[in-house]
C-alpha cells in the first residue's frame, strides 16, 4: 500500500482475513459463505478492500503481520458490484492511486456492454454495475454476436473456481428488501446472493457485503432459503472518529426562522468558504503541504420540463463573486447535474463535471448540483455547503454531508480547529427544521460520527491575545497518552524512528547505525544461546524432520512401530521459517543479519537468525535494549523532533507512545480549539481561550463552578483551561483501575503568578461518592511523583458538610508525605481518612 493503514483498518483486515480463510475452507458449489463487512462512512473501507486484494492477489501488506494460515490466490477473481457506474469508476481510481502492489495493465477490467467471455480471467478484478444488468441490456441478451450471456459468465467462473472467487457488494445496504422473507430475489443485488435460476445464474459462492450499516443485507441473507455461513466483520465507528479520517464537526448556519433572504445566506457561505481558503493556503504554506483547495458545494432546487432549476445560477454566482472580492476564475465553476451539459450563465461557463472528477481536479471551486452528490462522490475538499432546498428534503442533505466529513489530509490538524469543521448554511430551515437534520444526521448508514450543531453552538477560541508567556510556561510541562496509539515491539519502533530521523534529515547515520547496532546485539544473543547449551537441540529441531513408520500386517491388520529416523528439512521450508523469524524482528532485520554474515554459510546464519526468534527470553533482552536505545535517541534529538512540520510531528508522537504503559510526551496546546457552548451560558474571565469578541462562555458543573470562583478571586490567577475530556490537546493523567490504564483529565488547569515566577496548578473536583476516587487520587499521587516539580498545587477537592454548612476540602496531592499515604491505599474509606486528616 502506498499509505499507512490505521490500527482499527489493521485489525479489520485481520478479521477479513481469519473470516476469509474459514470461508474458503468450508465453501463450495452448494455451500455459500457471506462475509458482512460494516463500517462507518469514512472509514476508508475502499482502502481496506484494496489492501485485502493485495492479499488475495499477490502478497499482504507489510504493515500486516498476516498468520501462515493465509495464502496468496494469484488467479483469484475479485467482481465488484455496485449500484452506479460512477460509484464503480471512483473506487477503481482509488484502487489505482493507493495500490503499490496490483493493478498492472489489464488487472482493473470494468465490463461494459460489449464484454463477452465464457468465464472472467483469474488474476483480475472486474467492475460492474447493476444498470449494466437490467433485461434490455446487451450484457443480459443475446445478439450482435455474443455468445456468452453475463449471467452464464458468472456461474461458469463461480462453479469453476469457487474458492477463489469474490463478488463484493459495495454499500450492500442499496437493493437489499427482504420483502416477504424467502420469495425469489426481487432485485439484481439480490441475485448474487441468491440466484436466479430463469436467466441460469446460481448464488455465488463467496460474497463479501460492504457497508456502513448491513442490517437489511443480513435481513436478506437470514430468509434465504438455502444454508448460508455468515462472518461478521465491523469497524468501531469511534475508533474512525479518533484517526482523524473525519472532521470533527458539522457547523449549521440557519435562521432563527425560516426565511425569503437566501442569496444573503449564500453570501455568508461564500464568505465563509473565501476564509477556508485563506486559512489552508496558509496552513499548507507554513507546513509545506501540497495546497489544499476547498470546494462551495451549492445545492440548487428542481427545475421543470422548460426550466432546469427554480435557482438563479446567474445571481447565485454574482453573489458569490461580490462575497470574495472578486471574478471567478475560467474552469473554476462546474455543476454535477445529468440533465445537462456545459452552461453559460451570463457569459461565465460552468462546465459539466463527473461527481467522481471533481475531487482530483483542483481548479473546481464551486459546485452546483441537485441531489445526486450523495452517491458516487467523495470529495474531503468540499469544506462548505449551501442548499437552496427546503426543509422536507433534510434526508438529502444528510446523505450529502456523510460525504463531505473527510478530511483532506487524511487527518486531524492540531494548529488551527477550523479546519477540522464543515460548514452547511440553510436558508429555509427554521430551528426546528434543522433539529430533523441533526437528528438525520445521526444515522450512521449515511453519515459518519461528528459533532453535530448550529454554528450559535458551536464555536472556534483562539489564545487569548497578551497570553504569549504563559503559553511558553505550559510549554514546559508534560502530558501523558493513554492507548494514543497501538502497542508495537521496542525493535519495531526502535527501527521506525530511526528511520525517521534519517528521512527527517536530523540524523544522517541515525538508520545505519541502528541496523548495525541491532545486528551486533542479535550476534551476542545467539552466543548467548550457544553458551548455555540451548542451541542445538533448537537447531535440529529446524533442519530436521523426524519421521516415524508403522508397519502393517496385511493378514492381521495390526500395526507395528519400525524404526524411527530423520530427513533434512527443505530448503523451502527453512525459507519459510527465517521469513516467519524476520516478522518478529521486523524490517528486514533477519536479512540485515544474513547480510552481515555473508562469509559464513548461508544455512547456518539463517538458522541462527530462526533459533533466536524463537527463543523467548534472549528476544526479550532484545526488546529490553530496544527500549532503552529507542528512549534515549528520541531524548537526543527531541528538540530538533518539535521543530519539525506537524505531520512530521505527529509521526513521531505516535511512534513514542506506542508503548504497553502510557508514556509522557510534551504539552503542546494548539493555537485554537473548539468549544460547545450555548450564547446565554455564562461568562468567565481570564480564560486563556475565547471566541472572536475577546469572551468566554462555558456552562460549568456546580462544583467546577464554585472551585473556579475561587479561584479568580485571588489576583495572583491570571489565567486558567477547561480542559475537556478526550481533546487531542487535554492534559491527561493515567490511572489504574480493574488491571487496566486510563486516562483521567482533571477539569482546571489555573496559572498563578507567584513574584516573578508563573505556577501552573492542577484541580479535580470530583464527588467522593463515586467508586474510582481512590484510584484517581493513586494516579494523581504517582504523577505528583514523578512531574510534581513542574507544577504548583495537584488538588483533589471534594465537598463536605459540617455545622457551619457545606464547604470545599482540598487535599493538596504534590507534597512528600501525602504521595506516600496516597500509593499505599487501595479503598475509598482509606481515601476518606486521608482526606479527614490531611485535608485543608
Amino acid at each position: 500500500m502506498k499509505v499507512t493503514l490505521f490500527d482499527f483498518q489493521k485489525d479489520a483486515l485481520n478479521d477479513l482475513r481469519k473470516a476469509l480463510v474459514k470461508a474458503r475452507q468450508g465453501v463450495s458449489s452448494e455451500d455459500q459463505h457471506v462475509v458482512a463487512f460494516s463500517a462507518a462512512t469514512g472509514s476508508g473501507k475502499t482502502i481496506m478492500m484494496t489492501a485485502l486484494f493485495e492479499a488475495i492477489l499477490d502478497e499482504p501488506d507489510d504493515q500486516l503481520a498476516w498468520p501462515l494460515d493465509w495464502a496468496p490466490q494469484p488467479d483469484a477473481v475479485i467482481l465488484w458490484v455496485s449500484d452506479m457506474p460512477e460509484l464503480n469508476e471512483q473506487t477503481k481510481l482509488k484502487i489505482e492511486s493507493k495500490s503499490d502492489k496490483v493493478y498492472r495493465v489489464n488487472q482493473l477490467i470494468t465490463i461494459d456492454a460489449y464484454f463477452d467471455a465464457p468465464r472472467l480471467d483469474g488474476g483480475r478484478i472486474y467492475f460492474i454495475n447493476t444498470q449494466k444488468l437490467a433485461v434490455n441490456q446487451p450484457l443480459t441478451n443475446r445478439g450482435d454476436g455474443r455468445q456468452h450471456l453475463i449471467w452464464e459468465t458468472l456461474t461458469n467462473t463461480a462453479r469453476a473456481m469457487p474458492d477463489r472467487f469474490y463478488v463484493v457488494i459495495d454499500e450492500a445496504h442499496r437493493g437489499m428488501t427482504s420483502g416477504k422473507g424467502a420469495q425469489a430475489a426481487q432485485t439484481l443485488m439480490q441475485r448474487f446472493l441468491l440466484g436466479y435460476p430463469e436467466v441460469g445464474l446460481v448464488k455465488m459462492p463467496m460474497v463479501i457485503g460492504v457497508s456502513a450499516t448491513p442490517k437489511r443485507f443480513l435481513d436478506l441473507i437470514a430468509n434465504a432459503e438455502h444454508t448460508v455461513t455468515t462472518h461478521k466483520v465491523a469497524v468501531p465507528a469511534e475508533e474512525v472518529r479518533k484517526s482523524g479520517l473525519l472532521k470533527d464537526r458539522i457547523l449549521i448556519h440557519h435562521p432563527e426562522s425560516a426565511t425569503t433572504a437566501e442569496m444573503a445566506l449564500l453570501e455568508e457561505a461564500a464568505r465563509r468558504w473565501g476564509q477556508m481558503t485563506a486559512a489552508w493556503g496558509a496552513y499548507c504554506h507554513e507546513e509545506k503541504e501540497q495546497t489544499i483547495w476547498p470546494v462551495l458545494v451549492v445545492q440548487v432546487e428542481n427545475g421543470s420540463d422548460r426550466q432546469l432549476t427554480k435557482t438563479d445560477l446567474g445571481a447565485a454566482l454574482t453573489v458569490i463573486e461580490s462575497a470574495i472580492g472578486r471574478r471567478l476564475n475560467e474552469g473554476e465553476i462546474a455543476h454535477a447535474m445529468h440533465d445537462t451539459g456545459d452552461l453559460d450563465v451570463g457569459g461565465r461557463r460552468v462546465r459539466k463535471v463527473e461527481a467522481s472528477r471533481i475531487d482530483a481536479d483542483k481548479n473546481i471551486g464551486v459546485v452546483f448540483f441537485k441531489t445526486s452528490l450523495s452517491t458516487g462522490w467523495d470529495c474531503p475538499r468540499a469544506e462548505v455547503m449551501m442548499s437552496f432546498r427546503r426543509a422536507e428534503d433534510h434526508t438529502y442533505i444528510a446523505q450529502l454531508l456523510g460525504r463531505m466529513v473527510r478530511t483532506p489530509l487524511a487527518r486531524r490538524i492540531e494548529k488551527d480547529a477550523a479546519l477540522n469543521d464543515v460548514h452547511l448554511f440553510l436558508p429555509y430551515f427554521d430551528t426546528e427544521a434543522v433539529e430533523s437534520v441533526v437528528a438525520s444526521l445521526h444515522n450512521a448508514e449515511d453519515v459518519p460520527p461528528a459533532e453535530t450543531g448550529s454554528s450559535r453552538n458551536l464555536v472556534v477560541l483562539k489564545r487569548r491575545e497578551g497570553c504569549e508567556f504563559i503559553f511558553a510556561a505550559l510549554d514546559e510541562l508534560i502530558t501523558y497518552r493513554v492507548n494514543a496509539a497501538r502497542a508495537q515491539s521496542p525493535l519495531r519502533r526502535y527501527m521506525a524512528v530511526s528511520r525517521s530521523l534519517t528521512i527527517d534529515e536530523i540524523d544522517d547515520d541515525a538508520w545505519g547505525q541502528t541496523k548495525q547496532q541491532i545486528v551486533e546485539w542479535m550476534g551476542r544473543r545467539i552466543a548467548a544461546i550457544k553458551a548455555a547449551g540451548q542451541f542445538d537441540a533448537a537447531a535440529k529441531a529446524i533442519t530436521q524432520v523426524g519421521l516415524r513408520t508403522l508397519a502393517v500386517n496385511n493378514g492381521t491388520g495390526v500395526a507395528e512401530p519400525t524404526a524411527d529416523y530423520h530427513i533434512d528439512a527443505s530448503d523451502v521450508d527453512i525459507d519459510r521459517l527465517f521469513e516467519e523469524a524476520g516478522r518478529s524482528f521486523s524490517h528486514g532485520l533477519q536479512m540485515e543479519y544474513w547480510r552481515a554474515h555473508s562469509d559464513r554459510d548461508a544455512l547456518e546464519v539463517k538458522v541462527e537468525a530462526i533459533v533466536l526468534a524463537r527463543n523467548a527470553a534472549e528476544m526479550a533482552v532484545l526488546e529490553s535494549l530496544a527500549e532503552k536505545a529507542f528512549d534515549g535517541l528520541y531524548d537526543q534529538h527531541k528538540k530538533a523532533i518539535y521543530k519539525l512540520k506537524e505531520q512530521r510531528r505527529i509521526n513521531y508522537e505516535k511512534l513514542r507512545l506506542a508503548t504497553a504503559k502510557p508514556n509522557e510526551v510534551p504539552w503542546q496546546l494548539p493555537a485554537s480549539i473548539d468549544f460547545k457552548r450555548l450564547p446565554t451560558d455564562p461568562l468567565w474571565e481570564r480564560h486563556l481561550y475565547v471566541e472572536g469578541n475577546g469572551q468566554f462562555r462555558a456552562e460549568l458543573g456546580s462544583w467546577e463552578a464554585e472551585v473556579l470562583k475561587e479561584e479568580l478571586a485571588k489576583p495572583e490567577v491570571v489565567g486558567w483551561l477547561r480542559n475537556l475530556d478526550r481533546k487531542p490537546w487535554s492534559l491527561e493523567v493515567p490511572y489504574e483501575t480493574g488491571g487496566d490504564v486510563r486516562p483521567m483529565f482533571p477539569d482546571l488547569v489555573v496559572v498563578r503568578k507567584v513574584g516573578s515566577e508563573l505556577v501552573i496548578d492542577i484541580l479535580e473536583p470530583h464527588d467522593p461518592s463515586l467508586s474510582d476516587n481512590f484510584e484517581k487520587a493513586v494516579g494523581l499521587a504517582k504523577f505528583a511523583e514523578k512531574h510534581g516539580g513542574l507544577f504548583g498545587r495537584i488538588q483533589l477537592i471534594r465537598k463536605q458538610s459540617s455545622a457551619g454548612g457545606e464547604h470545599f476540602v482540598r487535599l493538596e496531592i504534590n507534597k512528600a508525605a501525602t504521595i506516600k499515604k496516597l500509593l499505599l491505599i487501595n479503598s475509598n474509606p482509606q481515601l476518606d481518612e486521608i482526606f479527614t486528616t490531611q485535608g485543608i
